[in-house]
């Protein structure tokens, strides 16, 4: 019929005109997230600044073990005590400060000298170890070492050493006790010779018993 054929081109022409529609039209493309690079950044306690640095807060330091924020300072040292917050210690005693008292009677790293005068006496830190002497220069305080062997009483040898001097003995002798004074080895206790020793200051002699001579390398006996 009629009718019939006019609705199916009117139906063809609509499906025509809609693809030709759909052939112009442009679908833009979902545009890919725009690339950023990786900053490595702090994080965990203490940090006050993540990008920079250790990042850390003032009054902390990065701990060897965790690498963290999470190790405290004390400014002015805790001496025997330890750093438990931003100058803060905890003393041997128990008590907290910015410091530590120093233990009595302590008088620092190279101990003590005694100090006298019309008033009386009392004891004083070295600046320099036991056995230097200090010179005060433009540049500050300079330690030298002492020559002990100057004044130092050895039988032997006087050899100086960093802070100190040794004694020593010269062969067939040995120091005694009172690291000074040498005495005599008896090199006979080591048994040098085949038969007979006969021990003498600093030196020994092999012999031979009757019906045997000695050899000519002054031990055995032939």
């Amino acid at each position: 019929p009629p009718v019939m054929l006019v609705e199916l081109l009117f139906q063809a022409a609509c499906v025509s005109l809609f693809l030709s529609s759909g052939q112009g039209r442009v679908y833009p493309a979902r545009k890919k997230p725009a690339s950023f690079a990786v900053e490595r950044r702090r994080v965990g306690p203490h940090v006050c600044f993540p990008g920079s640095g250790s990042g850390c807060c003032p009054g902390w330091m990065l701990s060897p073990g965790s690498g963290k924020c999470t190790l405290p300072l004390c400014s002015f040292g805790c001496g025997g005590g330890s750093c438990i917050a931003p100058n803060l210690c905890m003393c041997p005693d128990g008590e907290q400060g910015i410091t530590c008292p120093e233990p009595p009677g302590t008088c620092g790293e190279y101990g003590c000298d005694l100090s006298c005068n019309h008033g009386g006496c009392q004891e004083v830190a070295r600046v320099c170890p036991v056995g230097f002497s200090m010179a005060e220069t433009a540049n500050g305080v300079r330690c030298t070492d002492i020559d002990e062997c100057q004044s130092a009483a050895c039988e032997g040898t006087c050899v100086n050493t960093e802070g100190g001097f040794a004694c020593e003995c010269g062969a067939g002798r040995e120091l005694s006790a009172d690291r000074r004074s040498c005495r005599d080895t008896d090199e006979c206790q080591a048994t040098p010779c085949q038969h007979r020793c006969e021990n003498s200051v600093g030196s020994y002699r092999c012999s031979c018993r009757p019906g045997y001579h000695l050899h000519g390398n002054r031990h055995s006996c032939v």
